[in-house]
């Protein structure tokens, strides 16, 4: 409960601060607010899970939500020269990223499904407004209006999954959810399987899994760079761990009822992901396809549940999370110089600049998973997971799915290193270089030592 205050707190802090035109003071304050939530989340490790009412602060509560944290930490230094010197709307920025965080924290904590909606929505209605903050951008208006309409259909599914599933069992509660699965395991209620249903329908929306991605490359594309970054990350981050917290846990008595159509969705989602970022000739674009083929990477640890579950989700999480920022980073660095983000904007980035050429480089060989990266530790959990139920057709057809995703990726670092651009510098300003080392850091650490967090949950 103290991050999600600290959190909020902060949120009001920074957005007294920018009415009274003290946009110097925006990141500092956002920063000691973020580190001081981390603080919090590093002293209830350990301990015994603590109730606070529809919330439950636990391990796996705790490990995502610092994920989150630093993730959102990450992208806040990532606005050193990014806003213009007039712009007049940076503690807008400020604020409502830092609402979303508290409605992740909530999405991660719940132990009700009333709470899950809050936070839910606390999130969303914030990105809503970041995706379209740019008024005088029409790529940005129609992001949002289209990640609103969206948003607010799958909203329906999940209410009316979460009204069946009480109407079924009386509660909202998790632990009383189980508890009815385990106690009527023969005679489950008929309208709590269509209730599950709706449930994962409207979850799929969020994390953006196929067939209910429609939303996810025309908002990430318009969206300003700085809040795609957020959403193609920390959000996703915070979505699976909402979903894991509901299927892996309350639902898991019914898994032989959901998991064929987990597995549909797992398919259609690597297939998908994969196969249309083929055919991107823009960067960012292909960042929102790649998107949802890591989607359907981290469902597969709910096609075979095991006690490793959480822990093989916060590995890939943070794993696709830190790669994701430091492509985002440079993308960031690239448009301010080029005014594009197509492919061609990043020829001859090796010469240009050797430290962000080498970053992105670690990045994409991360996120295609090669070997000593976090990303090859993150499939071969989860595809190590599947195996123990000796799915093999299911892990060779995702396989397959992770070499289309070799060609567009290494299609980055071929216009890097192997293609001649114009003959310009790119300056890189300090916070960036931080965000770049300190998450390549974390990307190789975890490929090559991955017990650091393996455990955790």
């Amino acid at each position: 409960m103290n991050i999600i205050i600290t959190i909020s707190i902060t949120a009001f802090i920074v957005l007294y601060a920018g009415l009274f035109k003290a946009n110097k003071a925006l990141l500092p304050l956002t920063v000691v607010g973020l580190l001081t939530a981390l603080g919090f989340t590093f002293c209830a490790w350990g301990g015994n899970a603590v109730h606070f009412g529809m919330m439950q602060t636990d391990n796996f509560a705790l490990a995502f939500s610092g994920v989150c944290i630093v993730g959102t930490l990450l992208i806040f230094l990532l606005t050193q020269n990014y806003f213009h010197a007039k712009s007049d709307n940076v503690a807008e920025y400020y604020t409502l990223i830092l609402f979303a965080l508290a409605g992740m924290i909530m999405m991660v904590s719940y132990k009700n499904m009333a709470m899950l909606f809050v936070g839910l929505e606390i999130m969303s209605v914030s990105l809503y407004i970041l995706a379209g903050i740019r008024k005088t951008d029409f790529a940005s208006n129609e992001a949002s209006l289209k990640y609103f309409l969206m948003g607010a259909f799958s909203t329906g599914f999940l209410l009316f999954g979460i009204t069946l599933i009480y109407g079924a069992t009386g509660s909202f509660d998790l632990d009383k959810i189980q508890a009815y699965l385990v106690n009527n395991s023969t005679a489950v209620s008929p309208i709590f399987y269509p209730g599950v249903i709706l449930m994962m329908i409207g979850l799929c929306f969020k994390i953006g899994a196929a067939p209910f991605h429609f939303w996810t490359p025309d908002v990430y594309e318009g969206a300003p760079s700085l809040i795609t970054t957020f959403m193609s990350t920390v959000v996703k981050t915070a979505g699976f761990a909402a979903f894991l917290r509901l299927f892996a846990g309350a639902l898991a008595p019914l898994h032989e009822f959901w998991v064929m159509p987990l597995i549909v969705i797992v398919c259609l989602t690597l297939f998908i992901g994969n196969v249309t970022a083929l055919f991107q000739k823009n960067f960012k674009r292909m960042l929102a396809y790649s998107s949802i083929s890591h989607a359907g990477y981290l469902l597969f640890s709910l096609i075979v549940l095991t006690k490793n579950s959480g822990n093989n989700v916060l590995v890939y999480a943070a794993a696709y999370t830190f790669a994701s920022i430091i492509a985002f980073a440079v993308l960031i660095l690239v448009k301010q110089k080029t005014g594009s983000d197509s492919f061609e904007s990043f020829n001859g980035l090796g010469k240009k600049n050797p430290l962000v050429a080498l970053c992105l480089t670690v990045a994409m060989l991360s996120l295609a998973g090669i070997p000593l990266t976090a990303g090859f530790i993150g499939k071969y959990l989860m595809f190590l997971n599947v195996m123990t139920e000796y799915k093999t057709l299911l892990v060779a057809f995702a396989i397959l799915n992770a070499l289309v995703g070799f060609y567009y990726y290494f299609r980055v670092i071929v216009a890097m290193w192997f293609k001649d651009g114009a003959e310009t510098t790119l300056s890189t300003p300090v916070q960036y270089k931080v965000v770049l080392l300190v998450s390549v850091v974390i990307t190789l650490v975890l490929g090559i030592c991955p017990a650091i967090i393996l455990n955790l949950i």
